[in-house]
């Protein structure tokens, strides 16, 4: 079992930068995939970014790509997503997502992929 604690969220401009780390518990954080997820308000839950147990493979939603990386430091048991060139429409809250998987190089970008969430973190670029 892994717990799973979001920050970094906070108000941004449009056209700025941020960066959101997930830090994970447990001495096992290599054998998980790990992805973000984002809930705007009234909407679903959506993928953003997800990264292989070995950050060899990452996978984007288009709306982010090349805006947005993901990595991990397996070392220090943390997730991040650095999010640059922010738009209104990236406002939403942010989840961080973790799967158990025997294959280090998979990306998982479902929903129903992920049994273990984070609480989130508020992130919002005002116009």
């Amino acid at each position: 079992q892994v717990q799973l604690v979001e920050s970094g969220g906070e108000l941004v401009q449009a056209g700025g930068s941020l960066g959101l780390s997930c830090a994970a518990s447990g001495r096992t954080f290599s054998s998980y995939a790990m992805a973000w997820f984002r809930q705007a308000p009234g909407k679903e839950r959506d993928f953003v970014a997800a990264i292989s147990r070995s950050a060899g493979n990452t996978d984007y939603t288009d709306s982010v790509k090349g805006r947005f990386t993901i990595s991990r430091d397996n070392a220090k048991n943390t997730v991040y997503l650095q999010m640059s060139s922010l738009k209104p429409e990236d406002t939403a809250v942010y989840y961080c997502a973790a799967r158990n998987t025997g294959y280090s190089g998979y990306t998982f970008a479902r929903l129903q992929d992920y049994k273990y969430w984070g609480q989130g973190t508020q992130v919002t670029v005002s116009s």
